[in-house]
């Protein structure tokens, strides 16, 4: 004999309704992020969609509306990732260095923070050169033609009969004492090298003389280098027509003369150890003081002490001072996926809530439930809408954009040069 059911209830406690109620939305999110009544108004809306598309006036669904609110905070939080990562393609070589931020829990930049409410994921940023500007103040430091390191110099007293002397100590003691060893100045890397080995760039002595120089690059052969008439006397009072590339010829000649033919002395360096050819001799040279321009080496993430060089700014994604994206900035794209992501989610829950109950047993039958198949359409549907913003938004980065751009003027130009040009005829 069959037994009658009599279930205490014959109504889910947990029935969808047609629509969802303004009032319970923010106590039914989450994490509370948007809270715009745009956004209220979507969460409601999403409710009577869910409602219609999972057959809710045919079929109860097993889903209350804090579920729906859910499934929908949860899509717009997913649309804001996808677009962010996608603006970081764009910019993050033009932001590398730039101020970053500090946030809170839920992504959001901390308020009071120095760039809060920028919006810095809705600008078009100023292209920039990024890291390859890096890669340059690095090589023009390296070569001594500029760059952001710091470039010193230091004096030393030469002593006769000594051939080696030890920059090394000779300029770590200077920056210890705060006295240059060939002058007692003050010094401007005070207490900067400790046991940190410097990098030499240059070795060099000055000898002053009134007539120094008086007969130019060309003294002792006689020539200004192009033969004229007033021979080696190369002072600003003689002047002649020449072309600029011979100017710059003569630049260049002149100042190789100075390191090639002019130096009394010459010197190899060796572990910061220096040692001098020929040797000097006491009483026999007025040279009594040698130069030195060195860099002091920094880590890489230190910030030069007098300005900022960025080594506390941007370094990667995970920095970029982005935000989620405010709902009002979401166009009627980005809202659509929103709807159809929120969809998925609510079929994927709906799913597992089916599927902890393989059949309902029902009066001399049972109703099999669909978690399973509910479970598998709304992953793979959010993976396909993931793939398919994905996929638009790669055709869409900058980079593409200005190939596309390429193309269109090369085309442009293809068909202009098929139009017949203006021509006058006389008849």
């Amino acid at each position: 004999m069959a037994t009658a059911l009599r279930p205490a209830s014959k109504t889910s406690k947990s029935i969808l309704p047609v629509t969802g109620t303004h009032s319970v939305v923010s106590s039914g999110l989450p994490f509370g992020i948007y809270s715009s009544p745009a956004f209220i108004s979507g969460a409601v809306d999403q409710v009577a969609y869910t409602y219609k598309k999972l057959g809710g006036d045919v079929l109860d669904i097993e889903l209350n509306v804090s579920q729906v609110y859910s499934a929908y905070e949860e899509s717009v939080l997913e649309y804001s990732y996808i677009i962010n990562i996608h603006q970081a393609k764009n910019s993050l070589n033009s932001l590398l260095g730039y101020t970053t931020g500090s946030f809170n829990q839920d992504g959001q930049l901390n308020v009071g923070d120095a760039i809060s409410g920028s919006n810095a994921a809705l600008k078009y940023p100023k292209f920039k050169f990024g890291y390859a500007n890096r890669v340059s103040e690095a090589s023009v430091s390296e070569i001594g033609l500029g760059g952001t390191d710091t470039l010193y110099s230091a004096s030393f007293a030469v002593e006769g009969g000594q051939q080696d002397y030890d920059l090394q100590n000779i300029i770590s003691a200077s920056s210890n004492s705060n006295s240059d060893n060939g002058t007692g100045n003050p010094v401007d890397f005070s207490g900067l090298v400790g046991n940190r080995k410097i990098l030499v760039k240059r070795v060099y002595y000055t000898t002053p003389r009134a007539m120094w120089r008086f007969f130019g690059y060309y003294g002792g052969i006689n020539v200004l280098g192009n033969l004229t008439t007033y021979g080696q006397w190369a002072d600003d009072t003689t002047f002649q027509v020449v072309p600029v590339w011979q100017n710059k010829a003569q630049a260049l000649a002149y100042e190789d003369a100075i390191y090639t033919r002019l130096s009394h002395y010459s010197y190899e360096i060796t572990n910061n150890k220096l040692r001098l050819y020929p040797y000097p001799v006491k009483g026999s040279s007025n040279v009594d003081k040698f130069w030195v321009e060195f860099m002091i080496p920094q880590n890489p993430w230190e910030e030069d002490a007098d300005k900022r060089n960025g080594a506390d700014g941007i370094n990667n994604l995970n920095t970029l001072p982005f935000e989620n994206i405010p709902y009002k900035h979401i166009n009627s794209i980005g809202k659509q996926w929103i709807r159809r992501f929120a969809l998925a989610l609510a079929k994927e829950m709906l799913g597992q809530i089916r599927g902890k109950f393989a059949s309902i047993p029902i009066p001399g039958e049972s109703v099999t439930l669909n978690g399973d198949a509910l479970i598998t359409q709304g992953k793979e549907e959010q993976e396909k809408l993931r793939e398919e913003l994905k996929t638009t938004l790669d055709e869409l980065i900058y980079k593409k954009l200005a190939e596309d751009t390429a193309g269109i003027v090369e085309s442009t130009n293809k068909i202009n040069q098929t139009i017949p040009a203006l021509s006058i005829y006389r008849g």
